[in-house]
């Protein structure tokens, strides 16, 4: 069928008296009775009758059937062949070039009882109609009727036993569709203009259209479909990526179901301030919001594994006046390919959490973080953070060059709040302060993490500077508890440098049940240590260290390399078994109310929550 543009006209072929009689209709045989054969049908003109239908773009009823652009009217072609039916006779007609009907063999009445009905059908013979491909033609399935007899012509009526969809596509979206399919039935049998049974689940490609709105041209995409089918998905560009509907359609005959497809932004809000994140474009857009649209307090929940390889990260609270403060929880799924580069202050996932801010359940693998900035705080999670980390890991490197730079594998400076159960294993280089999990914590808590990357220190500054395989400078009454560090440490460079193969300085804060192993602690003589390099106090206190243990090669063997304090606290493990120590470490945890244990199942002890 070819459609001719019509908003407001039903498509109609003009009038057609179809044969001439042998007689007149005056000249009766037998009173009321018909000579067989002598008062054919006559067809005055078939139209395409107005369905209603959701959602109308165009805002008012038009024909339901096109190929034609707008999809607002149509007319039947010449050539096309359906069938019509009086008085149980069935026979074929043809539209023809001039947009009349022709009879293949006309159909005579039989019954002079006035107002008959007669039944009509398209396309002309029974069959199976195929759905699959409607790119170029849309498919067509209509039923029709009139009313008339033998001295008055009859109108037909059709009306159309598929039911039309049809796919908007806006904003963004529409630059990014080449092409649309629907899932549904792609075949379906009917008889005399009626649907049989849809077969056949799969995807219907759909045909590209236009219609004209208040004078704007827009861009859509229809398809035909069998009725009573409940449609859940659609697909754009044959991705096999399929996107559900935001509500299911279960389409009926002749009615006509418009969608508006959105860009798919990653992320679904339930208008609570919680946001579901499945994609990588997701996060970067939930970033947004935080960032540009001050939403700081929104909670966040991952629900797939995320790959920001070759996405131009911008961390998730950008400064002091965006921190996020609300809920992440990243559901136990990895995020892959993190990389910030540049000279950001606070760089990682999460540039500033706030206070009340928590991130938890997530991985970070194969991260690459570096800020050349002069006052960097650089993270694997979090640049900078007052809130609470809870079982978050961390692999690839970290890195904070600037003169004043701080980097953590985890988290670069921790102010306050706490961190559990995370842990990381990529190398860390700061210009100022580097730890294992944490550059510098300040009143903060550190429970049952562990590192077993590299930490090192390169100064450029002539001040104080700290690397520590588990913290750089734990300082200001924060607690470390329960954690431990694998790799080497090494701190070089101008100023005066402490090295700690579990913090580098101990600045008033409590060390319990921590050790260092494996890998070597490098540092100046005097201000390192296989513990800690500088057990600090002042006027206003002391630091505390207890049950703590090394065993890697440290200059001097010393446990505490400046030991303000004098009251130790670390003990070296020489001969290989940690047992004894597994057991203090135990004991002093036992007495701080810790609920984690050190338990031995390889060479060296490692945690578990009671």
């Amino acid at each position: 069928m070819k459609k001719r543009h019509s908003i407001h006209l039903l498509l109609a072929a003009a009038a057609l008296l179809l044969a001439t009689a042998a007689c007149t209709k005056d000249e009766l045989a037998d009173g009321d009775r018909l000579p067989e054969g002598q008062y054919p049908l006559e067809i005055a003109r078939i139209t395409l009758g107005v369905e209603g239908g959701e959602a109308q773009p165009w805002g008012a009823p038009a024909t339901r059937v096109s190929e034609n652009g707008d999809g607002t009217g149509s007319v039947f072609s010449a050539g096309d062949r359906f069938a019509v039916q009086i008085d149980g006779e069935e026979g074929i007609y043809i539209v023809q070039d001039n947009n009349t009907v022709k009879a293949e063999a006309p159909l005579y009445w039989t019954n002079t009882t006035p107002n008959r009905t007669v039944s009509a059908w398209y396309p002309a013979t029974d069959g199976t109609l195929d759905l699959g491909d409607q790119s170029q033609s849309l498919a067509y399935l209509l039923g029709g009727s009139g009313t008339g007899d033998y001295q008055t012509p009859v109108t037909l009526t059709f009306a159309h036993r598929l039911a039309k969809v049809r796919v908007t596509p806006t904003g963004d979206a529409l630059g990014e569709v080449q092409s649309l399919q629907l899932y549904t039935y792609t075949q379906c049998t009917y008889e005399k203009g009626t649907v049989v049974q849809g077969s056949q689940e799969g995807w219907i490609e759909m045909k590209k259209c236009e219609y004209t709105e208040n004078g704007n041209a827009i861009t859509c995409w229809e398809a035909n479909v069998v009725p009573g089918y409940e449609i859940t998905k659609l697909m754009a560009n044959n991705d096999n990526k399929e996107r559900d509907l935001s509500t299911t359609i279960t389409p009926e005959a002749g009615s006509y179901y418009n969608i508006t497809l959105d860009k798919d932004k990653g992320y679904t809000d339930d208008g609570q301030g919680n946001y579901t994140v499945t994609s990588a474009e997701g996060l970067k857009n939930i970033a947004k919001l935080v960032n540009e649209e001050w939403k700081s307090d929104i909670n966040i929940t991952l629900t797939a594994d995320i790959n920001l390889s070759g996405i131009d990260w911008t961390p998730i609270g950008i400064d002091y006046n965006h921190q996020y403060t609300g809920t992440f929880n990243g559901g136990g799924h990895t995020i892959t390919g993190l990389t910030v580069t540049g000279s950001d202050q606070y760089a990682g996932l999460f540039g500033r959490i706030g206070s009340g801010g928590k991130v938890m359940n997530v991985k970070l693998e194969g991260v690459q973080i570096e800020s050349d900035n002069g006052m960097s705080d650089v993270g694997g999670v979090a640049g900078y953070s007052r809130g609470t980390l809870e079982n978050c890991s961390v692999s690839g490197s970290v890195s904070g060059s600037g003169m004043n730079g701080i980097a953590g594998g985890v988290v670069g400076y921790q102010t306050g709040g706490s961190i559990t159960g995370c842990s990381s294993s990529a190398t860390v280089n700061a210009g100022n302060v580097a730890g294992g999990v944490a550059g510098c914590t300040y009143s903060a808590t550190l429970t049952a993490c562990y590192a077993t990357g590299d930490v090192t220190l390169e100064s450029i500054n002539s001040g104080g500077n700290f690397v520590g395989g588990v913290v750089g400078d734990n300082t200001n009454r924060s607690t470390v508890i329960a954690c431990y560090a694998w790799g080497s440490v090494t701190g070089s460079g101008s100023g005066t440098i402490y090295v700690g193969g579990v913090t580098g300085s101990n600045d008033l804060g409590t060390l319990t049940a921590c050790y260092h192993a494996k890998g070597t602690v490098n540092g100046p003589a005097g201000t390192t240590g296989g513990v800690v390099g500088r057990n600090y106090k002042d006027n206003s206190g002391s630091s505390i260290v207890t049950a703590c243990y090394w065993n890697g090669t440290v200059a001097d063997d010393n446990g505490i390399g400046n030991d303000m304090v004098g009251n130790g606290g670390t003990t070296q493990v020489t001969d290989g078994d940690w047992q004894t120590a597994v057991t203090q470490m135990n004991t002093a945890l036992q007495s701080a109310g810790s609920e984690w244990r050190y338990e031995l199942t390889g060479a060296l002890p490692t945690l578990k929550k009671q």
